[in-house]
């Protein structure tokens, strides 16, 4: 089968590989119809998330038809169009009897005080092959996989993977209470959906910042106030806007990879925390593979969480979706633990959390497909995650048809 598959920092190819086969009773294969690319994915090889193990298969969003199910598996038949959650879990365990499913003590090949456990990410993960394929093998599929509804397309499903259940996940973490004022950092993919999502849990302002313009614009369709971070700086336009108090809650969808402003009244902030930003992608990128303009780091790693934590009000609430590695440390925890801020984060609980999102978009209260801007066969994904990774304008989400 074809699929996509990490060889190193700034290495991927379209690689012909072996099916995937029941190794255990509790696992099903699925025929791809619909995957995607996620940021996540760019940080595997820009090199922000080190551990990746050659010949992994990348991809985390997918959506196709069960072909074979092991003797374990009495919720699913070969024939059923199912969901593929982004995040593994066993179902049996106590996390995941809890909801806490994305911890789940099983999953994870490395034991159970290792974390999250999703496909086609590094060695701590799993690893776990992923959902760029013609073809996966989904371990726990009784838990991992979630049924979809005839009137649910592929296209929409496919949003449902991973991208809008983060996204509502983040907006919990941060508490959104009906009437707050919510900052959203960062207006790609994920963050257009923590707008929706804010909305839909109750805010009454959600206030979008990003330096890209397109997004930024799409952000505005959805009814966000926007900060254009290369124009302003954010903390002070929030804090202008918020009569000097601050948001009631903030949502980081930025991560690891954020970028210091290149222009306006932030730049300088930017550029006096140039040695500490260095440091820290040092720390967090120790082999890259630049190539031009491809798989180049952001040059600000805990920007996102500086303006985060500068940006709330005291007493405020602070949920971390964008992904950092553990090897990431720089965090202003003196100034959050000044303010008295509540602090949550973390990978999508992604079984508890999908399936009302599928309901919200099968009864048609919510169409995620406008935020898809690009489809493209497997077969041109190399390409599509060149043009991602660049932060081409209009890139926002890239859908991949398989088969």
């Amino acid at each position: 089968m074809k699929a996509v598959v990490w060889h190193g920092e700034g290495d991927i190819r379209l690689d012909t590989v072996d099916d995937p086969t029941i190794t255990t009773p509790t696992d099903a294969i699925v025929q791809i119809t619909r995957s995607a690319i996620c940021g996540t994915d760019l940080h595997f090889i820009r090199g922000t998330m080190s551990g990746m193990q050659e010949g992994t298969i990348l991809g985390h969003e997918a959506v196709g038809v069960i072909t074979e199910v092991g003797s374990a598996v009495r919720r699913f038949a070969p024939g059923d169009r199912v969901l593929i959650n982004s995040t593994i879990s066993c179902g049996a365990c106590r996390n995941c009897r809890r909801g806490l499913t994305a911890q789940c003590d099983v999953a994870n090949p490395n034991g159970p005080l290792a974390g999250t456990s999703f496909f086609g990410g590094p060695q701590a993960t799993g690893p776990v092959n992923g959902l760029q394929a013609e073809y996966v093998r989904v371990p726990y599929a009784v838990n991992t996989l979630i049924p979809l509804p005839e009137n649910v397309s592929d296209d929409q499903a496919i949003l449902l993977s991973d991208i809008f259940p983060t996204a509502w996940f983040g907006a919990e973490l941060a508490g959104v209470n009906r009437g707050d004022t919510v900052a959203v950092f960062g207006a790609g993919v994920v963050g257009q959906f923590a707008i929706a999502s804010a909305f839909r849990q109750g805010a009454g302002r959600v206030i979008a910042v990003d330096g890209q313009p397109s997004r930024l614009a799409t952000a505005l369709g959805q009814n966000a106030e926007v900060i254009d971070f290369n124009a302003e700086d954010p903390m002070q336009a929030i804090l202008d806007t918020t009569q000097g108090i601050g948001v009631d809650a903030v949502i980081d969808a930025v991560g690891v990879d954020a970028q210091r402003p290149w222009a306006g009244p932030a730049k300088k902030a930017g550029d006096e925390q140039a040695d500490q930003f260095d440091a820290e992608r040092e720390q967090v990128a120790p082999e890259t593979n630049v190539q031009g303009e491809n798989w180049v780091p952001g040059d600000a790693p805990s920007q996102a969480l500086q303006w985060s934590v500068g940006s709330v009000a005291k007493g405020g609430r602070l949920g971390i979706i964008g992904v950092y590695p553990p090897s990431m440390t720089s965090f202003p925890i003196g100034q959050a633990m000044n303010k008295n801020l509540i602090i949550k984060m973390g990978n999508c609980n992604h079984h508890t959390v999908t399936p009302p999102l599928l309901d919200i978009v099968a009864s048609g209260l919510f169409d995620p497909t406008k935020l898809i801007t690009q489809h493209e066969p497997l077969t041109s994904a190399v390409e599509a995650y060149e043009s991602f990774d660049r932060r081409e304008e209009g890139w926002l989400k890239t859908e991949l048809t398989v088969g």
